[in-house]
């Protein structure tokens, strides 16, 4: 009876999976829930909660502090700065405060909030102190932290941690950038290509033991666990299910197409994690594959295994460019081509031998030796600039026009005609499409508890970075890396590869700390410096191999623009000695204050006959040590500029000096995040 029951039902499963409403129907349900979903949101804590308690299932020791992971009545990340050694599957409980996680406040950055969603978590938790309470380990979890110990024995430990269990963490830095520069970072990632080798390998062993059908059981139950192991990545995630899901058609014999079985698929694991949608992961593995099976019948014309390697890299290269422009703002042109060597050589030697090297240590430093070169290649290609393009952000009708684009000459392609090379003309002219740019802009940057604003100016112009930003370690904290991770690519989201000038307004950290980092990750041209210059300032002039002046008062040109110095009191005080900078461009007043104090106004209103400004920086985040009551009649600002950070000791800006521009717009960064203004008509746009 019950036989029968199941062969009925698999029947009637089989003609719901090979009708074409069964896939539209998945995909209307997953949006209207991932739309439900995400605007309603919920969770078991909130920002009162002192306490939490939970199974950790992630844990990673850095410099500064250690972050761990816990599953509780919901994921939570910790954050303890001091080091904690915890075992995975252990259950611990923490006192300290409840945080929501940074959101973007820059234009178009990383968002460090969707990016922990997609983890399904909502909260970041600092630790004041930790404590384990339970140290019996769920039998899994031995298992994990076992895996974790025999890997923790290798000095190749970093590239088994993230070809076998998916954690890249281990990985140099350095070397994993230039694996992001020439395209090659999905071989980090567990995807299709190992499941498959991992999966084909299983199944070739257990159909020598078991039947067919044992044989697939026993291999999804392994994947599953493995899915476990890797904490369920993204690019894993996809591949498994996939895998599991074509498993389930080949063995039924249903008849559906591919492609409906991978939107099928995508639509299940966003309805059981809409936040799917923020992983750069998920998306890519999806829409690469997608585009792959679409166009499978191009890659089938070729026989030749590098002929079909270079067409896969193509399409995936193509499939993913608006994507990885809109996230890194830059794209190789020789991708495709670097694939073709790292690809086999990832699939066909590193990653088999690093299953081998896992069971045998012996082959720990051969495998070392095979990373090693691949590394130092990697390393030595990103070198080569030439073809590396910066490519500012698409916008959504760019964006889409590009896709557009893509679609309808690959289409050409699978029908004979090849098109391709316009699609590298294409990204060329978009490279140089500054050279149109209609608009000077001034942004100021939301870099916390200091300064920095870009100057664009329209067609191509010119590029002028004023100040750099900084963070003091504290504590022995590692500083954040303004310059990395807001200034630089936030000029690539504009299409700027270079500076024509850096002003630094004084030494202060806060204004000029990023400096080092910024001249060694960024071209610069020019960098204008005060004529006090402490040991800061001291070092950036042995370091810097360009042009460097040094000025109080005086008229310097960049790009056809006349940029005034006006501060010459020279008092041998950083703040007193900021470099006060006045420019009219696009018939727009522009004063920036620095860090000038309410002497320096003084100076300025006894020297120069101030117009009235349309854009004022006002002087030192807003502190009452700036901005008298007679500066501000005087130069009488139109919007007024403060970059103070979020929750500032300090207090900035100050209730009195807000009073006094209130005839003002008056924008400050910690409440409206990165400002942008369109100098042509003062349009203003705020990142919050």
């Amino acid at each position: 009876m019950f036989q029968e029951l199941a062969t009925v039902f698999m029947k009637k499963l089989k003609t719901i999976l090979q009708s074409n409403p069964f896939t539209i129907f998945v995909i209307l349900i997953s949006l209207i829930y991932i739309v439900f979903y995400i605007n309603n949101p919920s969770s078991n804590y909130n920002l009162n909660d002192k306490y939490i308690k939970g199974y950790v299932y992630e844990c990673e020791n850095q410099e500064d502090k250690t972050i761990i992971k816990i599953k509780g009545k919901e994921n939570v990340l910790i954050n303890y700065y001091d080091n904690f050694k915890c075992k995975l599957g252990e259950e611990i409980e923490a006192n300290g405060k409840m945080n929501e996680p940074n959101e973007n406040t820059n234009f178009y950055l990383f968002n460090y909030k969707n990016y922990l969603k997609s983890l399904k978590i909502n909260y970041i938790f600092n630790a004041d102190n930790i404590k384990i309470i339970d140290k019996k380990i769920p039998f899994i979890y031995k298992i994990k932290n076992l895996l974790n110990n025999h890997i923790q024995n290798y000095n190749s430990k970093g590239y088994l941690n993230a070809l076998i269990l998916g954690n890249t963490n281990d990985i140099n830095d350095d070397v994993k950038n230039s694996y992001q520069i020439n395209g090659i970072t999905h071989l980090l990632a567990i995807s299709g290509a190992q499941v498959t080798l991992l999966a084909a390998t299983l199944l070739f062993i257990l159909n020598k033991i078991f039947s067919k059908n044992i044989s697939y059981l026993i291999c999804i139950l392994f994947l599953l666990f493995y899915l476990f192991l890797t904490n369920f990545g993204a690019s894993i995630l996809r591949a498994t299910a996939f895998f599991i899901i074509l498993t389930l058609k080949k063995q039924f014999e249903i008849k559906i197409s591919n492609i409906s079985l991978l939107i099928i698929t995508m639509s299940i694991l966003l309805m059981i994690n809409p936040y799917y949608i923020y992983s750069l992961g998920f998306i890519l593995s999806f829409t690469v594959s997608f585009f792959l099976l679409i166009f499978k019948n191009i890659i089938n014309r070729y026989n030749n295994y590098f002929s079909k390697t270079f067409v896969i890299s193509l399409i995936a290269f193509f499939s993913s460019a608006p994507i990885i422009i809109n996230n890194f703002f830059t794209l190789n042109l020789l991708s495709p081509l670097i694939n073709l060597y790292f690809v086999p050589l990832m699939t066909f030697v590193i990653y088999p031998l690093s299953l081998i090297t896992f069971i045998f240590k012996p082959l720990d430093n051969i495998f070392l030796n095979l990373v090693t070169i691949m590394e130092n290649a990697s390393l030595k290609i990103s070198s080569i600039n030439f073809f590396n393009l910066t490519l500012g952000h698409l916008n959504i009708f760019l964006f889409i026009l590009f896709y557009i684009v893509i679609i309808i000459i690959l289409y050409k392609w699978q029908k004979g005609k090849n098109y391709i090379i316009l699609l590298f003309i294409l990204l060329m002219i978009y490279h140089n499409i500054n050279c149109l740019n209609p608009i000077s802009s001034l942004t100021m940057l939301d870099v916390g508890q200091g300064d920095s604003f870009l100057l664009k100016l329209k067609h191509n112009g010119g590029n002028i970075l004023i100040d750099t930003g900084g963070e003091k370690p504290y504590n022995d904290r590692k500083p954040y890396d303004i310059a990395s991770n807001i200034t630089i690519p936030y000029m690539k989201s504009l299409g700027i590869d270079e500076l024509d000038c850096l002003i630094l307004t004084h030494g202060d950290f806060d204004h000029a700390g990023m400096t080092l980092n910024l001249i060694k990750n960024f071209k610069v041209k020019h960098i204008i410096l005060n004529e006090e210059n402490n040991s800061l300032e001291n070092k950036i002039t042995k370091t810097f191999k360009g042009k460097i002046t040094n000025i109080s008062e005086g008229t310097i040109k960049i790009k056809n623009i006349s940029f005034n110095f006006l501060n010459g009191l020279n008092t041998h005080n950083e703040n007193d000695d900021s470099l006060i900078i006045y420019s009219k461009i696009e018939n727009r007043n522009i004063l920036l204050m620095g860090d000038a104090s309410s002497k320096s106004e003084k100076y300025l209103l006894n020297t120069y006959n101030l117009p009235k400004m349309d854009i004022l920086k006002v002087g030192h985040h807003g502190s009452n040590t700036s901005s008298s009551n007679e500066f501000i009649q005087v130069v009488s600002p139109k919007i007024s500029l403060i970059s103070a950070g979020k929750n500032n000791v300090y207090g900035h800006p100050h209730r009195e000096t807000l009073k006094k521009l209130k005839q003002s717009k008056i924008l400050v960064t910690k409440e409206d995040g990165a400002v942008k203004i369109n100098l042509n008509d003062l349009t203003i746009k705020t990142a919050r």
